[in-house]
């Protein structure tokens, strides 16, 4: 077996060298630990918990029943994509470095920023959600007092640098602790499952669920039936499994401290997609058939305000409440570790061909071979461009939602452009050892035209207090991930045509050929 094992990681390496890198990073990562890390990313106990609200308030029971698994099958679509790509050339930039072999520098720049924009929002946004969570824990255990966006604030600044001291450290304990994140997720999740079937005194029925439209947005005087409903309420919705099913391309930034990447970092992706579609789905049915009851009527109206911590609360008491919120927050806290590392792996391997400002300081890897100054670097953004959220609009952060969006809008644009690209190449794209054979044809197609029309969706104001045009107007509701996706844009443009197509010419050797040569021989 140590033969086979030194094989495999030759393998690796052999791979890495004829894609242009050497092997700088540690790999001491198992198929299982790459895995790990995207299902950990995912997270439905952070994503499904922390957006349920926003699910509810755009659309209802409906936006989870029927939107979760339609728009999970989309994802699932555009993970096979990239799970072919990462096959045929698995790096820890592997998505800019994709598009910038597949369509040029230029490509390959545009896609590297948007990707790591979203992923320093990803990590923020959890990272903020999670100490959203161990907020109202405390509160449900009588430790706090009331809900405080300024101490959410502090323990969210706590926990970016809880998050970046344990990313400092080996590669290995990383694969630790998202390998042990995985059941934690696993086994909170059916905890949380169970309580809310046998405990609730009453549950909604299944017509109820299926069937049952609300529409809290603020638009259309809360109207169900008009085509405003259908076509952008309900669509607004999207965000809770768009922003809980994203950030999988975390087994692509780990491919090269994981061993057999070019089929287990395919795998990685794919799986996480899957299982976390299949898992989630059961999760949100269970927090919306324990819906609370009002006078005999489902109270929806003070979910979007309160989250599942309302559902909790109101359903099962503060004891229960506390206990499930706890499990969630533990687990949001492995998921933000987990963002951080992908993050972090992300801005090395960018920095690494020269594209972030700064880049010999991004690159750089300490003793236990980990980019540590791009980790801190990472975090440190995350904090500043989460500091709208000490703003709220009747008690909601509007500007968490709108972190969640660029996140979204980010990471999944930056995959829709090697995805198209590859589509473009047609039969002449060399493939991996996982590939979807033919139906590429047809798979990524369809991926780039849902990353689109989801996107533009995600842009729009949610409610009528971000619309500038109403008398309502407050600038703490804008949704203002329209006004970073195009002025991100508008700066990468001005920057690219002035002064980066100069320099910039895509991924950049840091092997010598005869390196390669010895490999193949």
């Amino acid at each position: 077996m140590a033969v086979q094992g030194d094989q495999v990681h030759d393998d690796d390496e052999a791979h890495l060298a004829r894609l242009g890198y050497k092997q700088e990073l540690s790999r001491s990562w198992s198929g299982f630990s790459n895995f790990a890390i995207s299902f950990s990313i995912i997270s439905i106990l952070a994503g499904c918990l922390t957006t349920y609200g926003a699910g509810i308030a755009n659309g209802g029971p409906v936006s989870i029943s029927w939107s979760w698994p339609i728009i999970s099958v989309f994802i699932l679509i555009i993970g096979f994509t990239m799970s072919e790509l990462v096959s045929a050339m698995p790096t820890s930039g592997g998505i800019y470095y994709w598009a910038s072999k597949l369509g040029g520098p230029a490509a390959g720049f545009f896609t590297g920023w948007l990707n790591l924009i979203g992923l320093v929002a990803v990590t923020a946004s959890v990272a903020y959600g999670c100490a959203t969570f161990f907020d109202l824990t405390f509160i449900a255990w009588g430790l706090f007092d009331e809900f405080s966006l300024n101490t959410i604030f502090v323990l969210f600044l706590v926990i970016l640098a809880l998050i970046t001291v344990i990313n400092i450290f080996s590669s290995h304990l990383l694969a630790l602790i998202n390998n042990i994140s995985v059941w934690w997720h696993v086994a909170g999740a059916a905890v949380l499952v169970l309580v809310l079937i046998f405990v609730p005194d009453q549950h909604l029925s299944f017509s109820q669920v299926f069937s049952d439209k609300f529409n809290g947005s603020g638009w259309a005087d809360g109207s169900t039936s008009s085509w405003v409903y259908f076509l952008a309420i309900i669509p607004f919705g999207f965000i809770l499994t768009q922003y809980t099913i994203t950030g999988f391309d975390a087994s692509v930034h780990l491919s090269e401290e994981t061993q057999g990447a070019a089929k287990t970092a395919a795998r990685g992706i794919w799986q996480s997609i899957f299982y976390s579609a299949v898992g989630g789905y059961i999760l949100l049915l269970a927090v919306t058939f324990a819906i609370p009851q009002v006078d005999g009527k489902p109270d929806y109206g003070s979910i979007p305000a309160g989250g599942v911590a309302y559902v909790f609360e109101t359903a099962m008491g503060s004891n229960w409440a506390g206990l499930l919120l706890f499990i969630s927050s533990c687990a949001q806290l492995f998921c933000a570790t987990a963002c951080l590392t992908s993050t972090s792996r992300m801005m090395f391997a960018f920095s690494r061909d020269r594209a972030v400002p700064g880049s010999r300081l991004w690159s750089q890897v300490n003793a236990q071979r980990t980019p540590a100054n791009a980790v801190i670097f990472a975090a440190v953004l995350g904090a500043i461009i989460t500091l709208p959220a000490l703003k709220s609009v009747n008690g909601i952060p509007t500007a968490f939602y709108a972190v969640t969006s660029v996140s979204v809008i980010g990471l999944y644009f930056s995959f829709a452009i090697p995805i198209f690209l590859r589509w473009r190449a047609g039969d002449s794209f060399e493939v991996g050892s996982w590939n979807n054979g033919s139906k590429y044809r047809w798979m990524n197609l369809l991926a780039v035209i849902e990353i689109i029309v989801v996107g533009i969706m995600l842009m729009l104001p949610t409610s009528p207090f971000g619309a500038p045009w109403r008398d309502e107007f407050d600038w703490a509701a804008v949704n203002y991930a329209p006004i970073m996706v195009v002025g991100v844009f508008l700066i990468l443009a001005i920057w690219w045509n002035a002064s980066a197509k100069k320099w910039f010419t895509g991924p950049v050797n840091t092997i010598d050929q005869a390196v390669v040569e010895a490999f193949d021989e």
